[in-house]
């Protein structure tokens, strides 16, 4: 492919928003399934038409309420088609729509609809209506509230989702040509991990150009009319990325999944055809398999031979080269098999599956591509419209691939990995001075990730250089490295490395949650909890065995000496981790410190 440029790809989508880019899909597809979603056990959906018409109603609605060019309304719901109604439908205006985590508590709602200036909020349902409820009076921007499931005894003041879409719509033409490609089409608040969130200002022309550079990834692979299942936060840019923006724009079939621990059951219903998920769902996924193959020895090892010819196969095809005989051969024993475990846990037809947000094990990662799961690892951030470097099929386990299509990837002289591009955010809302740290005067952004390039031009990430432990010896130690190796292994589901100023290298480990009592049962072990397993002699010397195992890859200074297994899994958006499941180290470090201090005691 020969190469793109960002002045190629600003000339393609010159012109383009959001809204002409759904336009385009509703005349293309108007009777096709846009929207899914399950009802009790049935499923239901809507057509680009029904999509297009819903958007309009709600947009006319909206406008009689007030909202204009410029205006920016709030969204606060699970996975569930009205996200994308009314998502359109304010763009449709010319306002800006923006998404919060679901678990935002009263003050972080106070926060995040004061910073931007929201004068609408779109609400789920009561639970969360309640916070704004809460804070509204501290909010005086904030003129109108609208519930999606009209809760009983509805208060003064809140507005019904179903009165607001029965109306008169708008003319779809007339309403697309409203929005302009230097609009500000949302505002992706930073999760938090390192102080207040920042608002990531994406544009119109951001998204567009992002859509065609990761179309652009895909190569010959038609990338129009695909299966997806939405599951991740809205307010997170992978998600918004994903189902949404590339969703309307290529035509995807979008089945929403409102709780994301549902998705291991979605996907075999799904059977998705574009998958992104985090680390944490591919290592709980990896984790059930291995759990499952473990009830019977026989099949346990059978399968790990299977995965053994799998990886040797999937080697050659990311290279392009064809299979030798002798190997050929083999693959042909064991693919039956292992399209049957792809087929249950409903990756069966899948076509590009993608890993990102945080660094993936690589035993996690090879383990997909030895099943023949067509995985991939993609970087980036929120500031860069979501990617900036991904190779689909060509991979290189432990790398995240080339620069994108249309962008330049660097290595600042400290090692820090910048990028320029029509990807690259305008700014943080409201915030110069934190735009002017993020943005230099030549458009490059620096990502505070510290990285080095192979011979081919593949990035790898080494850690964020805010995280970077430096132990009492001086030496510098990356975290994410060492937590990946022990998330890898068997009984190990989380894991947090620590080391600042101490003499030598510790960790928090969690048990992973289906697998430990798996293997407490085969091992004679009668306790299940993991509160009781935690402090098992026997589970404890087996973690202190992979802990030496997965160490054996680090030199002395900077590898695990000791651990201490806690006795409660961490969850999403909690003192521990994030809602996309990264740490927070600052709460972790502050929750456990007796923990900790007993390590080096």
């Amino acid at each position: 492919m020969l190469r793109v440029t960002n002045e190629d790809l600003l000339a393609q989508v010159h012109g383009q928003t959001v809204p002409t880019r759904f336009l385009a899909t509703v005349r293309a597809k108007p009777e096709a399934v846009a929207l899914r979603w399950k009802d009790g056990d049935a499923w239901r959906h809507w057509t680009w038409t029904d999509y297009a018409e819903r958007s309009t109603r709600l947009a006319a609605s909206l406008q009689q309420l007030g909202v204009t060019r410029g205006d920016r309304v709030v969204l606060m719901m699970r996975n569930r088609p009205e996200f994308h109604v009314a998502d359109l439908a304010v763009l449709l205006l010319g306002a800006t729509p923006i998404s919060i985590y679901n678990s935002s508590a009263e003050e972080q709602v106070q926060y995040l609809v004061g910073h931007c200036e929201a004068t609408v909020a779109i609400i789920e349902d009561q639970g969360y209506l309640d916070r704004f409820l809460a804070v509204r009076s501290e909010l005086p921007s904030l003129q109108h509230l609208i519930t999606i499931d009209a809760p009983a005894g509805r208060p003064d003041g809140v507005l019904a989702w179903e009165e607001l879409i029965a109306g008169v719509p708008l003319d779809l033409d007339a309403a697309v040509a409203t929005a302009r490609p230097e609009d500000i089409a949302t505002v992706i608040y930073t999760s938090g991990t390192t102080g207040p969130p920042k608002g990531v200002v994406l544009d119109h022309q951001n998204i567009c150009w992002t859509i065609e550079s990761l179309r652009l990834c895909l190569g010959d692979v038609a990338a129009e009319g695909r299966r997806l299942v939405s599951y991740l936060p809205m307010a997170h840019i992978a998600e918004r990325m994903t189902s949404h923006y590339q969703g309307l724009a290529l035509g995807y079939e979008i089945s929403t999944c409102p709780d994301g621990g549902q998705i291991a059951q979605y996907l075999p219903e799904v059977r998705p055809e574009i998958f992104f998920a985090v680390p944490r769902v591919w290592e709980k996924m990896h984790s059930g398999i291995m759990a499952m193959a473990s009830a019977d020895p026989a099949r346990k090892e059978q399968l790990e031979q299977a995965l053994g010819v799998g990886l040797k196969a999937s080697d050659y095809r990311a290279r392009d080269e064809e299979l030798p005989a002798d190997l050929r051969a083999q693959w042909e024993t064991v693919s039956e098999g292992l399209a049957l475990v792809r087929s249950l846990i409903g990756l069966d037809e899948c076509i590009a599956a993608i890993s990102g947000a945080a660094p993936i094990a690589v035993e996690v990662f090879d383990f997909f591509r030895a099943l023949g799961v067509p995985i991939s690892e993609i970087y980036g951030m929120s500031e860069s419209s979501g990617p900036m470097t991904w190779a689909a099929f060509r991979i290189k386990a432990g790398s995240v691939g080339p620069e994108i299509p249309g962008t330049e990837v660097r290595l600042a002289d400290d090692g820090e990995v910048i990028c320029r591009g029509g990807n690259v955010f305008r700014g943080y809302l409201g915030d110069p001075e934190k735009t002017a740290d993020a943005l230099d005067a030549d458009g490059w952004l620096h990502s505070g990730d510290i990285g080095v390039f192979d011979e081919d031009g593949y990035l790898r990430i080494v850690d964020r250089k805010k995280e970077l432990i430096i132990t009492a010896g001086g030496k510098n130690v990356s975290p994410a490295n060492l937590e990946a190796a022990l998330k890898a292994q068997e009984l190990i589901g989380q894991a947090c490395v620590i080391g600042e100023a101490r003499p030598f290298i510790s960790a928090l480990v969690v048990l992973d949650a289906e697998v430990a009592p798996a293997w407490a049962a085969g091992h004679g072990i009668k306790a299940t909890s993991l509160v009781e397993l935690a402090d098992h002699p026997a589970v404890v010397a087996e973690v202190d065995r992979e802990v030496g195992i997965a160490m054996e890859a680090f030199n002395s200074a900077e590898s695990v000496k000791k651990v201490k297994v806690l006795h409660a899994e961490w969850m999403p958006d909690s003192e521990e981790l994030t809602p996309t499941m990264k740490l927070k180290r600052r709460g972790i470090y502050a929750k456990y410190i007796r923990e900790i201090e007993d390590l080096y005691s």
